[in-house]
């Protein structure tokens, strides 16, 4: 079910900035007016991923988000020394304790963004703190690398 929210014409623009030009480390969306996804903040290029997960909770328990994450980790396989790995992560953050109407609009506008955004390497639906963690999004992109 697509809900008929679309992408603000500025996006591309910014996510380029972040997939080729390394200009920022993320980007915060919402939706605004129920009509369309736009940009809400840009995380410098210095900033971490504690500081993207404490932007997202900063805005309170019953607010849902959509961020966009340039995730970079050391990953070693056998044989070899480490090497640093990035990958593109869009979150859709909607927490357990915001409005039902709320997620619903966001889950079925996810959609929209993930077209809009080619490219991008991982997926994360989180609902809490724990879905979110640095831990758990690693685990998801170390999944799929390939040794």
């Amino acid at each position: 079910m697509a809900s008929g929210v679309t992408v603000a014409d500025g996006i591309q623009k910014a996510y380029s900035d972040i997939k080729t030009g390394k200009k920022y480390r993320y980007m915060i969306f919402y939706i605004k007016d129920e009509k369309e996804i736009d940009i809400e903040k840009f995380g410098e290029r210095d900033e971490t991923y504690d500081d993207f997960l404490n932007c997202l909770s900063s805005l309170g328990p019953d607010k849902c988000r959509y961020g966009l994450y340039d995730f970079e980790y050391e990953r070693s396989f056998q044989g070899t020394s480490e090497s640093k790995m990035n990958k593109l992560i869009l979150m859709s953050w909607c927490p357990d304790t915001a409005k039902i109407k709320t997620k619903m609009l966001y889950s079925t506008s996810f959609s929209a963004l993930k077209q809009a955004l080619e490219g991008i390497q991982k997926y994360i639906q989180a609902t809490d703190m724990s879905e979110a963690s640095y831990e758990s999004v690693l685990e998801k992109c170390t999944a799929s690398d390939r040794a």
